[in-house]
């Protein structure tokens, strides 16, 4: 049986950062992920946004993370080569009757420390996106877009750098306590470990149960988010980031549209609860559907203007039955779940890490390298 001082679970993209802080600080991880290829999953399924940290309750894990997240994933896409651009976004108010909630989601990002933040008029609009209608809008000068698949990739090949071992194909079925280790059973084998960390993403409550940890009680619900993208010819019609006030159920930031790194423009994500943790293209929304989403900002969108594109999921703590009162930027949203588990104090749990954990990834790396730390001591 192998042995080792840490065994991750999850190769998604904060599972490969978490990877990279841990092995440049200790010998012998290992990360476990379940399918062929690295980061398949919500990790690369999103915008590719590099958010700033305004939406998120002040003091929250999410806030601090992802302002945190901002700076150190900007410094580690230029140190490694990620393709990367920081460029801004809009937040529209799409009428005068929004005026006030783009206020308040101003002063939210400024009690998170965010900079240069400003409120524009429809005037300022156009300048810069000149088919965007809106009354007022909201400058975040700190947003970005990336390729979310060679960030985790180069996460990846810098924990293997520092001899992390990243091994495929381990869907995880079993874990026990043994002798004050943790075993792992997975599909590459087993291994026991003075540390775990279940970063498990999607199925972090799953890995919980396989525990027998009480942790599994968050149980997390998949919300699917779809995209169309603009057809070629209408690409030229968005220029950066531009998005709505967030979702009125807090499933998510609201359709926006995203100029990406190749020039194609992204609408969506749109949110669903669905009921199989895989389900990506069962019932797809039609692109009428889309359209009318998309015409509140683009009114000159029709539906022969789309064509659809992929899906991701996102882990929710929020049961269905909640999430008209869990606003993505209120005090009522669940935050991250980041802790050392109170059964099993050897292990990490990280549930819940649904947007902005791409951005948040190096930031939540720093908290599980200080909570490993107390337990390799």
């Amino acid at each position: 049986m192998d042995q080792a001082n840490i065994v991750i679970i999850g190769g998604g993209v904060v599972g490969c950062a978490i990877a990279r802080a841990l092995s440049a600080r200790w010998d012998d991880v290992f990360v476990l992920e379940a399918l062929p290829k690295i980061g398949m999953l919500t990790s690369t399924r999103n915008s590719g946004v590099i958010h700033s940290g305004l939406y998120y309750a002040p003091g929250s894990l999410k806030a601090k993370h992802c302002v945190r997240g901002n700076q150190l994933t900007y410094e580690f896409c230029r140190t490694y080569g990620v393709p990367h651009r920081r460029i801004g976004k809009l937040v529209v108010a799409s009428s005068e009757g929004d005026f006030e909630e783009l206020k308040a989601l101003a002063r939210t990002g400024a009690a998170n420390g965010l900079e240069g933040l400003r409120i524009v008029d429809r005037a300022a609009i156009r300048a810069r996106e000149p088919h965007v209608e809106g009354a007022h809008a909201l400058e975040v000068p700190s947003t970005g877009i990336l390729s979310s698949e060679d960030l985790v990739k180069a996460y990846a090949r810098v924990a293997v750098d520092h001899g992390a071992h990243i091994v495929k194909n381990a869907k995880v079925s079993k874990i026990e306590a043994v002798r004050g280790n943790i075993r792992v059973l997975s599909e590459a084998g087993e291994i026991e470990a003075r540390c775990l960390v279940n970063s498990a993403g999607l199925f972090a409550d799953d890995v919980a149960a396989l525990l027998g940890s009480d942790m599994a009680a968050h149980r997390i619900y998949p919300v699917r988010g779809e995209y169309c993208e603009l057809v070629r010819a209408k690409q030229d019609w968005i220029r950066g980031l531009v998005y709505p006030m967030p979702h009125p159920q807090g499933l998510s930031l609201g359709t926006h549209f995203t100029k990406t790194l190749w020039g194609n423009v992204l609408i969506g994500p749109t949110a669903r609860y669905i009921q199989d943790k895989n389900d990506y293209e069962k019932d797809r929304e039609p692109v009428e559907e889309f359209a009318r989403h998309a015409r509140l900002l683009l009114p000159d969108i029709e539906a022969a203007d789309l064509v659809p594109a992929f899906s991701g999921i996102r882990p929710k703590l929020t049961p269905p039955s909640q999430s008209s009162t869990a606003h993505a930027h209120s005090k009522g949203a669940p935050d991250f779940i980041i802790q050392r588990d109170p059964q099993f104090p050897n292990v990490v749990q990280l549930i819940g890490i649904e947007s902005p954990g791409l951005t948040s990834a190096p930031a939540i790396a720093e908290q599980v390298d200080e909570l490993v730390g107390e337990i390799l001591a």
